[in-house]
């Protein structure tokens, strides 16, 4: 094994992107693929790009060229060169090769061939070694940054909401409970129940399904505030759209009305996606590719109607439409696949609850543009949204998108204290457990609205995903919890 070099090593990425910078130079990364003993692909996780390094087998100890398999990791030096064959612009004529890390072939999983995603799943510890979930992870690293650059930008304040929490928001989902008591035996009150008065927190508390109550109240100080961090819902769903821990971002915006909500969460859309769109073109090409061939396997009549860069610039450039829920449902009501019995749920009155299938008609049939809907009707909605003057709506607001239907909702909250008082006592709500949150309308309240969007969510979108277990390094779903 050779001697390690003091000189300096490379990123791929900023090689492959500016290879006349570079000549005499050292790689660090993991073997793709190692082909007739003398073509090495490399990748070292900056870019979707392998590096061919060209080894001379007959110079190099036969002991060392047997340790180079797939998943080993490797020091290169040598001298970057124009490539004479196909599939790459330029290689690397190897000098000398150290192996930092071995791999045996017949126990490490990720070879180069087609794995399932059920299977590279069960290996999530190692399925970032593939191009695809690289490209993924890539791109949900570009989106979390721009997330935050758009706000800050736009001069809000990023605040960190507990993670532990005495509320559930809206009843937005099951809830993890958080305790120390014994689980066998834990002490109960008079009543017979699990007495919480003896727990870490002296009461039941759980992980938080939404920072959006404890955000209001800092916009309530700071004027214009986001949260974005994990959240949590116990909900027994094995499906391709739902995750037991995922991550939200919230913005909460005080002397905000509804339209400028929308405006802001239009903005931010289309910064997020133009962000990535202009620095990560590789790897959506890469994954565009993937998803035409995916949807190519389907029947024709499940296929999107676009691909993966085309439904992102579809989003980017087009003006959202702004359509109240009351006329969206005539416009469902009469519309041909109602009916004729094609949507699996058939809309029949005013204030029927939507679905992905009467979501996406809108977008991608009717209008052909984003789409969002406002003036939700009161009953299928949060407590803390604020009523319309017709009684019978509230001021909410939800992104419908190409392919997956909602990815925002938000609304106007509640500033009114007597309204939102009869709203808590109309639903069943323990005041008590939010008097702090009522006390905001009892002094100096303003009109305030926020929304909400599952970070994962916007990840499928842009990265042509179908499965959202596949857009999160170590996802948490039922009967899951390996890694």
């Amino acid at each position: 094994m050779a001697k390690k070099n003091a000189m300096k090593s490379y990123r791929l990425v900023d090689i492959l992107s500016k290879p006349n910078k570079y000549k005499n130079l050292i790689v660090k990364g993991w073997v793709r693929t190692f082909r007739g003993n003398r073509f090495i692909a490399l990748n070292d996780g900056s870019t979707i790009e392998n590096l061919q390094c060209i080894v001379n087998f007959e110079q190099t100890d036969e002991s060392l060229l047997k340790k180079i398999n797939t998943g080993a990791a490797l020091e290169i030096e040598g001298e970057l060169i124009k490539s004479l064959g196909k599939g790459q612009s330029v290689e690397l004529l190897v000098k000398s090769i150290i192996i930092l890390g071995e791999a045996n072939p017949e126990k490490y999983p990720i070879q180069p061939k087609k794995h399932s995603f059920e299977f590279l799943r069960e290996k999530a510890h190692l399925r970032v070694r593939t191009a695809t979930f690289s490209s993924v992870m890539r791109i949900r690293s570009m989106l979390s940054f721009a997330i935050h650059q758009f706000f800050q930008e736009k001069g809000f304040c990023y605040i960190h909401t507990p993670i532990i929490t005495g509320n559930d928001a809206e009843g937005a989902g099951e809830m993890f409970r958080v305790t120390v008591l014994d689980p066998k035996n834990p002490e109960l009150n008079d009543e017979g129940n699990v007495d919480f008065k003896n727990d870490f927190f002296g009461k039941e508390t759980s992980l938080t399904v939404s920072g959006q109550l404890e955000a209001e109240t800092y916009a309530q100080g700071l004027g214009n505030v986001y949260t974005f961090g994990p959240t949590f819902r116990a909900e027994n769903s094995n499906t391709t759209r739902h995750l037991a821990e995922f991550w939200m971002i919230e913005p909460e915006m005080a002397f905000c009305d509804l339209d400028e909500n929308m405006n802001v969460a239009e903005e931010f859309i289309k910064y997020t996606l133009s962000y990535i769109l202009e620095r990560c073109e590789k790897d959506l090409i890469f994954l565009d590719q993937r998803f035409v061939n995916e949807e190519n396997s389907k029947p024709k009549n499940e296929r999107s109607q676009m691909g993966l860069i085309e439904k992102i610039k579809f989003v980017v450039d087009n003006n959202f439409k702004r359509v109240s829920y009351t006329e969206a449902i005539e416009i469902l009501k009469k519309s041909k696949p109602n009916r004729k019995g094609k949507f699996k749920y058939i809309i029949e009155e005013w204030g029927t609850d939507l679905q992905s299938e009467h979501e996406r008609f809108l977008v991608e049939k009717y209008f052909k543009t984003p789409v969002i809907l406002f003036d939700y009707p009161a009953k299928i909605k949060a407590f803390y949204m604020r009523i319309n003057e017709d009684k019978k709506t509230v001021s909410a607001m939800d992104i419908l998108f190409p392919d997956i239907g909602e990815i925002v909702g938000g609304s106007q909250r509640e500033e009114r204290l007597e309204v939102l008082e009869k709203r808590i006592e109309k639903m069943g709500i323990d005041r008590d457990e939010l008097w702090w949150y009522l006390d905001l309308r009892r002094f100096g309240s303003t009109p305030h609205s926020g929304f909400g969007l599952g970070f994962e969510r916007l990840v499928q979108f842009a990265t042509g995903m179908s499965n959202i277990r596949d857009v999160i390094p170590f996802p948490r779903t039922p009967q899951n919890a390996s890694f």
